[in-house]
Order: C-alpha cells, then structure tokens, then sequence
C-alpha cells in the first residue's frame, strides 16, 4: 500500500494529492482517498510517501538495447554471447532511469525479453521486433561497398519480404520494423533515398496485420513517410523532414510519429568517440536543425507523438535529455504524455501500462518533485527519483523514501 501519495493523473494532466494505491500480484487493484480507512489490514507494508509524486512507469519507443558501440557494422561481427552480457548493463541503466518498458528497434530478440521478464537480467519490459527487414543496399544494409557476404536480414522482392516477416514473427516479434529510408548509420545509401517499393510495404503491412501486429518505419523524408503511412505502416521513426503533406497523412491514418531528437545531439558532441565512423557521423547534419522543427509541426497539429531515442553505445546515458529537447516546443505534460499514455497506445497496451489506474500493471516511479511544473526531476533520478516498482515489485530497497 503506497498512502499519502500525489497521483499523477496523465490522462488529465494534473496531480491528485493524498491518494492511497493498493498493489497485489503486480498490479494496481485500488486507488482511494488516504482518508479512508484501509481497507487492507494485513498487507505486506504501508508505505507513506508523504506527498511525494507517484507517476506511471516511462516508456521509450525506439532503443537499441544491444548497441553498446556505435559502429553497428562491429555489433554485428561479435560473439552474441558478448553482446547480450553488454546488453544487460544497457538495460539495467535505463530500468534505473525510470523506465520500465522500452521498444527494442533492432538488436533485441526473444531470448533478452525473456531473461528480463524471468528476472535473469534487470531491466525494462522490452518489446522487440528482431531483425529489422532492409532492401539490399538500405539502411539496414552495413556492408562496405567491397563486402559480398549476404546478411540474412536482406530481402528483396514481396515474396522475400513475406518469408522475413514470417520468420520475425515466429521468433516471437512484438512489431516489423522496415528501413524505408536511407540513415546516418548506413554506409552505401543517402538520407534522402525512400526504400522498398510500395508492394514490398504492403506485404509487410498484410503479414504484420495478419498476425495482429504492426509496422514501423524508418523514414526520415516527407516522401519516404508519406508512402510509408499510404501503405498502411502505423509507426514512423525519426520524420525530421516532413513536411504539411506529411501532417494531413498522419492525422487521416491515426499513425505514430516518434522523433529521436536525444541521439542528433549527442552525435555531434560524441558520435565519433563512440564509435560511428566519420563519413557516417558527419550524415547527421543533414537532418539535425530539421528534428525541432518537425517536432513542432506535428505537435501544433495533434499528431501523436510517442518518445524515443535512438542512442547507440556510450550515449545510451543521454536517454532522458530528450525531455530537455522537447520543452524547447512541448509542455511538461504533454511530453510525459508521450513517454506513457501515447506510447501505450502505440505499443496496443491502453489501460495495461502508461498510467497510474485501477487494472493497470503497477510499473511506477516515485518523485521527489512536479514534474508538470520541472521536468528537471524526471532529468535528475539520482536526486529525484526515489523508488522504481515494475511488476509490484521494488526494483531496489527504497532506502531513498
């Protein structure tokens, strides 16, 4: 029992003072004034937070979780066993960020989200969509012009597209991701490309939607998301140079934007150091200014917009100043939005995670602070954030409480 907390009320927008949360096998079964009596003499531990925030558990929709360099080329020629052991300090950082579920776009497999939800590793809740599904010289593509050797998460051709979704989704994918555009980390192709022709998408599209799934997409042109939303893929990465035509698609569809802001900046101060190559790293000024502005156009407009961050090895540590980015457009509340109830929804998990309500998973977090007045306490959990429950459970002994 979690009494006398302030109950942040996302779907609202406001903080509801002196509430007493009842949790029992990992969720959220009562909130009732901290008035009234108890009605559970006999729980475990009451637990007086003394008006501290109790706010849902944060959810990034675009991590790497087995990224831990930025040379995605040198992730991909290591020992997978090495890779996991690395992945598992990556994600224990973020888990002690305050967030408690992550979408895993490309690196991550069933046997990681598997390990965290048995408890061998400690970290988020990670929904993951495998492989990602690139053309033969797309983004997901990370041979030099010299290599011949034939990664196995090529496809080309609807057929081959078909057999690759099939395959992700055996293994157990939350979602497919496509590479619909050329990227920074992709040494043969330009930002500006649109990849996979429209067939291609909408088999993908069909094959996710068959089995209850759906598509995300890395696009960064208005061309590339455009096609991508006709097609019917329901999430677009990235999006820094859309334009109004990109808008009026996103609204008419009901799809998802999901800027990665965090992992611009933190290339230009760092990308190098951590490992992405030069005449890669140097890519990012075609689509860093871009970022902001396409943030704005698609807030003032009411898409929705989910958080993510894209950060790759030694940056992962960025994770939460994507907050900092965004306040230089959005509110407080509406960027909180977007790292609960909005990514929920995205997710297909409305009323499972994202807010603090009776039924919902008891993923929270513990605030020394309002966030809807200073972010700086979501940006600062050494200081601010006192405790992390995910699944009922402490994360750590709440000695900070």
């Amino acid at each position: 029992v979690l009494d006398h907390a302030s109950v942040l009320d996302v779907i609202k927008g406001a903080l509801i003072p002196n509430q007493r949360v009842t949790i029992a096998h990992g969720r959220i079964v009562r909130i009732e004034s901290s008035h009234t009596a108890v009605a559970d003499t006999d729980a475990k531990h009451i637990i007086n937070l003394e008006g501290k925030t109790l706010m849902p558990g944060l959810c990034d929709a675009h991590v790497h979780v087995t990224a831990w360099t930025a040379n995605l080329a040198e992730v991909g020629r290591t020992s997978s066993s090495y890779t996991a052991i690395r992945a598992a300090g990556l994600m224990e950082a973020m888990l002690m960020r305050g967030f408690t579920t992550v979408r895993d776009e490309g690196g991550a497999d069933y046997g990681l989200a598997q390990a965290v939800e048995e408890g061998h590793i400690r970290g988020p809740r990670v929904l993951f969509c495998g492989e990602v599904l690139s053309q033969t010289g797309g983004h997901g593509d990370q041979r030099q012009r010299g290599e011949e050797h034939d990664p196995g998460h090529l496809c080309d051709g609807v057929s081959a597209v078909r057999k690759a979704c099939r395959e992700e989704i055996r293994k157990g994918a939350h979602h497919i991701k496509l590479m619909l555009s050329g990227g920074v980390a992709s040494p043969t192709d330009r930002i500006t490309n649109t990849q996979f022709s429209l067939d291609e998408i909408r088999a993908a599209v069909e094959e996710a939607e068959m089995a209850g799934l759906y598509c995300t997409g890395h696009t960064y042109t208005a061309r590339a998301v455009n096609r991508a939303i006709r097609c019917g893929v329901r999430s677009l990465e990235h999006c820094n140079l859309i334009d109004e035509s990109s808008i009026a698609l996103f609204l008419e569809h009901g799809a998802f934007m999901v800027p990665t802001l965090a992992t611009y900046e933190a290339l230009v101060r760092e990308g190098v150091e951590a490992g992405m190559p030069k005449e890669l790293n140097d890519k990012v000024y075609t689509v860093l200014d871009a970022g902001i502005e396409a943030l704005r156009l698609a807030h003032e407009a009411g898409v929705k917009i989910a958080y993510g961050t894209d950060l790759l090895g030694q940056m992962q540590r960025h994770q939460l100043s994507e907050f900092a980015i965004r306040a230089r457009v959005q509110s407080p509340i509406d960027i909180i939005r977007s790292a609960t109830c909005v990514a929920a929804e995205l997710f297909n998990q409305v009323g499972e995670i994202g807010v603090v309500a009776e039924g919902a998973r008891a993923d929270l977090l513990v605030v020394d602070g309002d966030p809807l007045s200073d972010l700086t306490c979501l940006q600062n959990p050494e200081r601010y954030l006192k405790a992390i429950i995910k699944g009922g459970e402490f994360v750590e002994i709440p000695s900070r409480l």
